[in-house]
């Protein structure tokens, strides 16, 4: 089983960093980590579960928006300081319950087809990954929130740093929000790690060793070229392992298989770390801190010195790591290549993986979590009830609302009609459910407010005649019309032959060795 050293590295490279050194080198690390406020305010889980959301941020600068030496460019062969597009290529939903319950890395491949928040519009949708990018590039244009003004370029056409955070800021607050509404489960923290991090940590600690069940090259975009089996490879080599999604001998290669590649260099990584001597060499430490502090950033509320207490506690503690399937690959209308999803069944699949009881095994189905008491209640499945109000005018909107919504943290309730019509929706909701009415609130543009005449547990949404919400809630193509969680396989990561994965499955890997991957 993984140490805590070793379960606080999957994490990512900033808990590395502080598990592996003394308080003192700790409190210097945590002083000069970015920090954000972009969870402020958000509903948190209830008890001692936590929720991280790990984002890998493509980006070729570091925190400040500064350029990188041009070695660092040159051994990553993905272009220059603006050749990165500033989106969360890599998203993981890391889960920790409480006590020393295994933990859960459950991976969002980065193509899936959703609802973006932050947008300026109500029918704004998009590749996951994108909902930081263009969040970013609204500030950066003039186009955000942020005071401009106050972040001027410099002399010499680089963004100040005061800008590039405010708009990293806005990015975040977009990825993580777009992730919490795809999901329905609360983010309790976050991690972000630009892709140069990752090369920086593996570059300390190479050679890194991998496994791979076939040949594999993509000698025109990654400049992976690969064989069969176990095999030590450079930090620059990693990159193109981390990044390859096309093969030239294989057309079913997918983005999925990439994203199981990121899962096995993480675990690969972190076996490196444990050999390489980095925490009792001074020097090399040092350039381990300086990694966390030039690519990493967290929320202000992530009390690192306590996670690693926990880690220490639990030793043994067991890693999980999924990727969520896809329904099928297609084109939108702008000519880009996506993944399809059925949402109700990736809520099932989420909040069965991170449900108190256990991980799913052969397949996945609805996992009931039974209420919590008070307005701080955990967004989990089967929570809290939804009434719908029709006071549209329009039949049938209320028994339609019903069907879209209540699923993953809400059940049905009941469905009425007004008495007369309303111009505005409203969201009302009782004691134990302003969480869950927060979440909707959040999702339809519409302000949410407790109410003595709903039931405890009980979100009231009443549909007016300016409700839109079916613009942007459900489907993005026709599979994702179901109201039902389809029943998903779940299966090895490292399978070949007629076990090999397939789009549709849930893929399951451990931490214990090394994984042989596509």
């Amino acid at each position: 089983m993984a140490g805590a050293k070793v379960f606080a590295a999957l994490v990512s490279a900033v808990l590395v960093v502080v598990t592996g050194i003394g308080w003192i080198a700790y409190r210097t690390v945590s002083a000069g980590i970015t920090t954000s406020d972009a969870l402020a305010g958000e509903p948190a889980s209830t008890g001692s579960d936590q929720n991280i959301l790990i984002m890998g941020l493509d980006s070729r600068r570091d925190q400040q928006g500064r350029p990188l030496p041009p070695d660092i460019y040159d051994a990553l062969h993905a272009g220059s300081e603006d050749s990165g597009d500033g989106d969360s290529d890599a998203l993981m939903l890391l889960h920790l319950p409480a006590g020393d319950a295994p933990a859960t890395a459950i991976s969002i491949p980065r193509d899936d087809y959703v609802d973006l928040a932050g947008c300026p519009t109500s029918d704004c949708r998009g590749k996951i990954k994108e909902a930081y990018t263009l969040a970013y590039q609204r500030v950066m244009d003039g186009r955000g929130s942020a005071n401009l003004q106050s972040h001027p370029a410099s002399p010499d056409g680089q963004h100040s740093a005061a800008k590039e955070q405010a708009a990293r800021e806005a990015g975040r607050k977009a990825e993580i929000s777009t992730v919490r509404r795809l999901l329905q489960i609360p983010i309790d923290h976050f991690i972000e790690v630009t892709l140069v991090g990752f090369f920086q940590v593996a570059r300390l600690v190479e050679p890194i060793t991998v496994c791979l069940n076939e040949d594999t090259a993509d000698p025109y975009y990654s400049g992976a070229d690969f064989h069969q089996g176990n095999q030590q490879i450079s930090a620059a080599q990693a990159m193109s392992f981390v990044r390859q999604r096309r093969d030239a001998n294989d057309a079913m290669f997918t983005d999925l298989d990439r994203t199981r590649r990121q899962q096995a260099f993480i675990v690969s990584v972190v076996r490196a770390l444990r050999r390489s001597g980095v925490w009792s060499t001074p020097t090399r430490l040092r350039a381990l801190v300086d990694v966390a502090k030039q690519n990493i950033a967290v929320d202000a509320g992530f009390d690192l010195d306590d996670f690693v207490r926990n880690a220490a506690a639990f030793p043994n503690r067991p890693v999980m790591l999924y990727t969520l399937p896809v329904t099928s690959f297609g084109e939108i209308s702008n000519g880009a290549y996506v993944n399809f999803i059925d949402v109700p069944t990736i809520r099932s699949v989420v909040h069965s993986l991170v449900a108190a009881d256990s991980p799913v095994s052969a397949s996945t189905s609805p996992t009931s979590a039974a209420a919590q008491p008070g307005d701080g209640a955990a967004l989990t499945a089967r929570n809290v009830a939804l009434d719908v109000v029709n006071a549209s005018g329009r039949q049938g909107e209320a028994a339609a609302a019903e069907m879209s919504l209540a699923t993953g943290h809400f059940t049905k309730g009941t469905v009425g009609t007004a008495d007369s019509t309303s111009q505005t929706s409203t969201i009302a909701y009782g004691p134990g459910a302003k969480a869950a009415a927060a979440e909707l609130a959040d999702e339809l543009g519409i302000t949410a407010t407790a109410s003595e005449s709903v039931s405890p547990n009980t979100v009231r949404l009443t549909v007016g005649t300016d409700f839109s919400g079916f613009d942007n809630l459900n489907p993005t193509s026709t599979s994702q019309a179901t109201t039902a969680a389809t029943p998903v396989t779940t299966v090895p990561a490292t399978g070949t032959g007629t076990r090999e994965p397939t789009p549709t499955n849930l893929t399951r890997m451990t931490a214990d060795d090394i994984p042989c991957v596509k």
